[in-house]
């Protein structure tokens, strides 16, 4: 048994909380937000973020950073993309050497272009930072829907050791070496999952949503070789799996919001009607400053950026997408001479 806690008493935390305690470990969770601790210690249910799934009565839940921090087995943070920075420097001072924290949340940091790892290792230089991605909806992991993850870790055995953590009979976990590539997957595919969704507000079908998954995953593995990523990474779960489900599920708060701004919403009013962070709006700025680093071509993105930060109508957007230059669908593959 280990003893883990969970920083961000969210929807994706809190399922995570309830499969670990399932697995036989033993669980905190923290949240800044009194009200919200206040809630899980008298309803033992996030009745707002992850509704119908109940939480163990000797699960303990608090808003005391230091203690949750302190003498524990495994951190797994949590919280929305925007938030790591900040949370992880509160945390700093009570990580001790070594001690093993796992990144959940999915992002790039706009300013920096730091990918979450790296801010966690900016900001706690001591910890043995992980990252946990895939096709992974929380409210299906909290009823314990078959799920299958990868584990990220510069280091085979830490990646060993959670792979023992999390993994049981419904939570299926792979592990690799390639934290970039994981996290650049699970950061870019939330950007393209509101194009989808933007297409499904327009009324556009599945020949659409086939398109913008597999340019999109091109776009996504353009960047990420380009970065020191591997092609792999792309081709797996935490690449096109990731995509799919995020593109495809009403689950995704990223396609929620696209199919908003499809029908004429703001961004803003989208973001305010999902009532939950949509992280691709928060990653899509630095997806092209990330483009512009390292001379990559993301038109989707590009569009997608077009229409979230300069107002550009939706339909504008898909026709610059149309009407393109001709491209070859991959110019790796030769043509045989004639």
């Amino acid at each position: 048994m280990a003893d883990i806690s969970i920083i961000g008493a969210g929807s994706w935390g809190t399922a995570l909380a309830v499969l670990l305690h399932n697995n036989g470990h033993k669980i905190t969770v923290w949240s800044i937000m009194e009200s919200e601790i206040e809630m899980l210690k008298r309803e033992h249910e996030h009745k707002e973020k992850l509704p119908g799934v109940k939480l163990p009565e000797d699960m303990v839940f608090t808003t005391n950073l230091e203690e949750t921090v302190q003498n524990k087995d495994v951190l797994v943070l949590a919280v929305p993309s925007p938030y790591t920075r900040d949370t992880s420097h509160s945390m700093a001072p009570y990580v001790r050497e070594g001690q093993i924290i796992v990144d959940v949340a999915k992002g790039i940091e706009e300013r920096t272009l730091m990918t979450l790892s790296q801010i966690i290792e900016e900001e706690i230089p001591q910890a043995e930072v992980a990252v946990l991605s895939g096709p992974s909806h929380a409210e299906e992991v909290g009823r314990g829907i078959p799920t299958t993850i990868v584990v990220a870790a510069k280091k085979k055995e830490t990646a060993e050791y959670l792979q023992n953590i999390f993994m049981n009979q419904v939570f299926r976990v792979y592990i690799t070496p390639d934290v970039l590539g994981v996290e650049l997957g699970a950061a870019l595919k939330n950007v393209v999952a509101l194009a989808a969704g933007i297409a499904d507000g327009l009324g556009y079908g599945d020949n659409t949503k086939a398109a913008l998954i597999t340019r999109g995953i091109a776009e996504i593995a353009r960047l990420g070789l380009a970065m020191g990523g591997r092609i792999e990474t792309f081709s797996g779960l935490t690449g096109i799996g990731d995509l799919i489900v995020t593109c495809a599920s009403m689950h995704s708060r990223n396609r929620r919001a696209g199919i908003l701004i499809g029908k004429g919403y703001t961004m803003e009013q989208a973001m305010d009607e999902v009532k939950m962070v949509v992280e691709g709006v928060y990653s899509a700025k630095a997806a092209m400053g990330l483009a512009e680093k390292y001379q990559v071509q993301l038109p989707i993105i590009e569009q997608v950026n077009a229409v979230l930060f300069e107002g550009m109508p939706v339909d504008e957007a898909v026709k610059n997408l149309m009407l393109r230059d001709k491209k070859i669908e991959n110019p790796l593959i030769p043509w045989e001479e004639e």
